[in-house]
Formats: structure tokens, sequence, C-alpha cells
């Protein structure tokens, strides 16, 4: 099923790089900083034809249309162009993101990064994996020597959760904190070892499911911000190499309401 998951991941990601720096409609969501695109809507529709074809029992979680509710024990949660900003911008950090739950529970989770061509996956309880070379977390517990990452959510000049202050808190605590505008490799990228730590104070089930699985396979730690245990429908996450946490933790429970 892996496999099969990772092919519908590229599948999705080849409809992507059809309209990638070409012409594309764009149209805006809840404001002008929340867009979808052609691609997003034609990656979509390419996934949910391929699960229908080989697993029509399924529900579908995607980020652009109503759940799905097959009544299945099994649902696959999509983000079908995680990065769109990036993407309408021409900026090459984009990717496609797809678990797949059983009950409360991630089975499987898949993140195409389209322009580099790599396929970060892990499967519960067998390792997390880029391209076929395994992901470890880094080692680094100081974090005044780590690179962090976090995202701002679309609706940021309201300051949901102390966003900023949480942000400027890092600024001073960490060596740097990098915005890159795809959660889903935010979260590969702390698998990889890469970054440090990765935060943010509201996401959505299709931008936490494959990439928390990957995080944790890789030997990292996914929680709140209070450092307990969350699902995919939690909205704060904090993503880290495990070492660091209790610190993460404690400097983003300064801005606690």
């Amino acid at each position: 099923m892996l496999e099969k998951i990772i092919e519908i991941a590229k599948e999705a990601g080849g409809e992507i790089a059809r309209f990638y720096k070409g012409n594309f409609a764009i149209e805006f969501k809840t404001n002008k900083s929340d867009l979808v695109t052609a691609a997003d809507k034609a990656s979509e529709k390419k996934i949910i034809e391929l699960i229908e074809k080989d697993f029509p029992e399924h529900n579908i979680l995607t980020e652009e249309r109503e759940f799905v509710n097959k009544h299945s024990d099994y649902t696959w949660v999509i983000d079908p162009l995680d990065g769109t900003t990036n993407f309408a911008h021409g900026l090459p950090i984009f990717s496609v993101s797809i678990g797949v739950t059983r009950g409360n529970e991630t089975l499987f989770g898949t993140v195409y990064d389209v322009t580099r061509d790599k396929v970060y996956y892990a499967e519960k309880g067998a390792g997390a994996f880029e391209n076929g070379k395994q992901l470890r977390v880094s080692s680094n517990g100081d974090l005044e020597q780590s690179l962090l990452v976090t995202g701002f959510p679309y609706n940021i000049r309201q300051n949901p959760m102390h966003a900023i202050e949480r942000f400027n808190a890092f600024l001073f605590e960490s060596r740097a904190v990098r915005r890159l505008g795809s959660a889903a490799l935010d979260f590969c990228y702390v698998a990889s070892g890469i970054f440090d730590g990765f935060w943010e104070v509201s996401l959505n089930p299709w931008d936490i499911c494959a990439g928390k699985l990957i995080v944790e396979e890789a030997g990292g730690k996914v929680t709140n911000f209070n450092g307990e245990e969350i699902d995919i429908y939690s909205k704060p996450i904090l993503a880290t190499n495990g070492i660091v946490h209790e610190k993460m933790v404690r400097i983003l429970q300064r801005f606690n309401d």
C-alpha cells in the first residue's frame, strides 16, 4: 500500500509540474493570502481518481473538497499542493502530502517534494525514508545552536495565539529561524536532521498527517505547545528532534493565555 501511495503522490506531482511557471487560474478563499490554483485542483482530481480506482471503499479528507465518508476504518488525508503561495509566485518549495489513517492512528505518510523529485515516506513502526535512504533526526541538544522553522497562519495580522511574540522569542533563543511556506516539507526537514525544531500555531489535518508520522519514525517527537500528545486534528504543533523539545516547550509556554 505504501508503494501505491508513493505512486499516487508522484502522479499528483506530475500534474502540478504541468502548471509550474506557466499560466494558470488563481482563486481566493478566505482572503487574498489564501490561494487556490488550477494546479491544486488538478492534483486533487488526480489523487481522488487513483484512490477511487484502487481503494473505492476508503474515506477521503482533502483540503479543497468536502469529506468523502464511505464509513470505512481507513481515511486518506490529502494536501494536493502544500505551498500554494510559493507555487503561484514561482518559488520552488511546495509538495504533495498524503497520509492514510486507520481509526485515530496514521499508518502511512508520504510527502513528495515536486521540484527536487524527492519522496519522503514512512510506515508505522518501519522507519522513515527519503528516496530509499533512512532518515534520522539531528542529535543537537543546544537550542542556541539550533536551526528552527515555522509558518504563519493566513490571519497573521490578527496575531492568533501570540504567533508573532513566539516567533520573536525564538529569534533570540536559537541560531536562526526559517519560514519556508510548506508545513509538510518542514516536518520532513526535521525528520532528515536539517531543522532541529518546527512549530506552528494553527495547522490542519492535511498539513500534519503525513509529516507527523515521518518525524516520529525518524526518531523525533511531535506534541502540542504544552508537550502533550496530539492527533492530526490538533491546531498548534511542535515537532523536534526530541532533544530540544522541552526547551522549546518552555519558550512556547511563556505566551500561554
